[in-house]
Formats: C-alpha cells, structure tokens, sequence
C-alpha cells in the first residue's frame, strides 16, 4: 500500500499538468473563418491574464485595416476593428472556456461565448457563441 502512495501522487500530478496544458493550450494568435466565404477573415490573439481569457483582433485577412465597427454597440461603435477586444472574461471550466462574450463586428452583436479545443487538436479552436438556446459554430485554426 505504501508503494502505491508516490505513484498515485505522480499520477494526479500529471492529469493536473495535462489539464493545464489543455486550457493554456488556447492562448496564442488565431485564424478565424468566413462563414459565409469560407476564406480566412482575421486573426485573433487570445491572452489569459488573471485566470480569465481574452481576444482582440491582431489582423484583417479580408478588410481595409482601417475598418470602422459601424455596427458595435457602445464604445465600439465606429471604433477601428484592427485592435478590438472582441472576445472578453472567458472563465475556465473542466477541460475548456465559459460564460465570456464575444463580439460578431459584422453584426455588430454581442453573444455569449464557450470554446474548447477540437478532439484535443492544440491547433482547432471550436469557439461557439449562443443566444438564448440557439448557437453558431466556428473553427479557428492556429496560426504559427
């Protein structure tokens, strides 16, 4: 029984080090894709700073980089979209990211947002944003 000890404290040690490795395997620059097209849109870089996750936009694949976001509600609104926080206060969960928002600068709609990685791929983001009981699906794939 007491051999067992040390291998079950290196076993929780490693499932701890495996989740953590999941959840910041998120941050870094993002491609993002036209649901419409299909093309590559923007890139998006995601940062956690004090255990919350957050996203602006690093680069317009498609748009003058001097488009406004005439459609943002708020303080966003005619606010150029290059340099945008549009993903904001994503909480880690079990294995992926809740209960943040993320903005459509098109629709110029906030909704609220979960995201984890694809079948454990470190390189597709599943980002889902949600109204009420409907949801929209992107994959963002990571750009190197």
């Amino acid at each position: 029984f007491l051999n067992l000890l040390p291998m079950q404290n290196l076993i929780s040690f490693a499932l701890i080090l495996a989740l953590h490795g999941t959840l910041t395997a998120q941050t870094g620059t993002w491609k993002t894709i036209d649901d419409n097209t299909g093309e590559a849109k923007s890139h998006v870089q995601l940062v956690e700073k004090d255990g919350k996750l957050t996203g602006k936009v690093v680069k317009l694949l498609k748009s003058s980089p001097d488009r406004l976001c005439d459609k943002c509600p708020g303080e966003r609104k005619n606010q150029p979209v290059l340099n945008m926080t549009i993903l904001e206060n994503m909480q880690r969960k079990e294995g992926y990211w809740q209960s943040g928002r993320i903005l459509d600068p098109e629709k110029g709609k906030w909704y609220t947002c979960s995201m984890w990685l694809k079948d454990g791929d470190p390189n597709v983001l599943v980002v889902r944003g949600y109204i009420g009981p409907f949801y929209r699906t992107q994959y963002w794939y990571r750009v190197n």
